[in-house]
């Protein structure tokens, strides 16, 4: 993990922080590979290019969850603020923070400074986030984090009085027990009385859910190819791309989006720095991600649970998403 500060970077007391990234993509590739099914960890989609498609899909007409819940924080940032009063603002898993933009409007209108602390695993995005908010906000303070949400949690108690920020209905992609553990270590680490909004996509219409993630202009097949574009790079697995296939279907009895890679001829998938390879059969598939949707009411029970108060709701118009202003008892 690394802190970003103005143009600043301080790196942790590593000898060489690319080696030991490198070697932390091939080993949790390798671990996931020898699991049934087999599959590969969604965090590893974000690279520079990964996060540039991320942002084209966001912007698809099929991709509806972000409009969606761009326009509840556009009508509610204020309300946010407002039960919130001054706190620093924690966003976990930030890109290019672009629907944030309208929480810290509210919050810089509402206080003379602000500070927003970015999570991702992104650099490039921390990077371009951070000068696009300097830019247009002067009086918030960004202080980025490169590194997974999980490196952060340590660091709430620090800035307390806080609001914890997870949009995007991210919280989707943890299956059952990694949710367990994510809130868990919510539950340990918010101090009570911090806040944490958690953006959620609802149960709907399965044509709805699956064409976001089959979209006409082959971006959100792209993006996921793109995880094996960085493995040939970086890990010299030898993919012959043309041969794999992206796969997106709703599971209605799990509420949840299933992304996967199809093979449609075997292939030696290799992990150079381990020396190891994998084997992959033609029309085997590799899950990619995993996107859970949530009917609101069964959600907030379960958030009781791990101490977290639902203070409120805001649901987009037609149903389709939903933010959850939560506070730590």
């Amino acid at each position: 993990m690394s802190r970003l500060s103005g143009a600043s970077a301080r790196k942790d007391a590593i000898d060489d922080p690319g080696e030991e990234l490198l070697l932390e993509f091939a080993t949790a590739v390798s671990e996931s590979l020898r699991e049934t099914p087999k599959r590969i960890p969604c965090r590893f989609l974000y690279d520079a290019e990964g996060s540039n498609l991320f942002e084209e899909i966001c912007a698809l007409p099929e991709y509806y969850l972000t409009r969606a819940e761009a326009s509840i924080l556009k009508r509610h940032s204020g309300q946010i603020c407002s039960q919130t009063g001054p706190v620093t603002l924690i966003e976990l898993g930030s890109g290019m923070s672009v629907k944030t933009d309208h929480l810290l409007s509210a919050y810089a209108q509402d206080s003379k400074f602000v500070r927003y602390v970015p999570v991702d695993v992104s650099e490039s995005a921390i990077h371009a986030a951070g000068q696009a908010i300097r830019a247009k906000h002067p009086s918030v303070e960004v202080s980025g984090i490169v590194g997974t949400y999980e490196e952060a949690f340590s660091l709430f108690r620090e800035y307390s009085p806080a609001m914890v920020i997870f949009l995007g209905s991210t919280i989707g992609n943890l299956g059952p027990l990694e949710s367990e553990l994510f809130w868990g270590h919510i539950e340990r680490h918010l101090t009570p009385g911090d806040f944490f909004l958690l953006g959620v996509d609802l149960v709907k219409d399965a044509r709805v859910v699956e064409a976001a993630y089959n979209d006409s202009r082959g971006i959100t097949a792209a993006f996921m190819k793109n995880l094996f574009v960085r493995m040939n790079r970086e890990l010299g697995s030898g993919i012959d791309l043309e041969q794999i296939e992206h796969i997106a279907e709703y599971n209605s009895e799990a509420h949840q989006v299933e992304i996967r890679a199809q093979f449609n001829t075997a292939q030696e998938l290799r992990i150079e720095p381990l020396d190891l390879a994998f084997k992959i059969e033609t029309g085997e598939s590799v899950l990619l991600e995993v996107s859970r949707k949530y009917v609101l009411e069964d959600l907030t029970e379960y958030l009781s649970q791990f101490g977290l108060e639902t203070v409120k709701s805001f649901t987009e118009g037609e149903g389709l998403f939903a933010d959850l202003l939560l506070r730590k008892q």
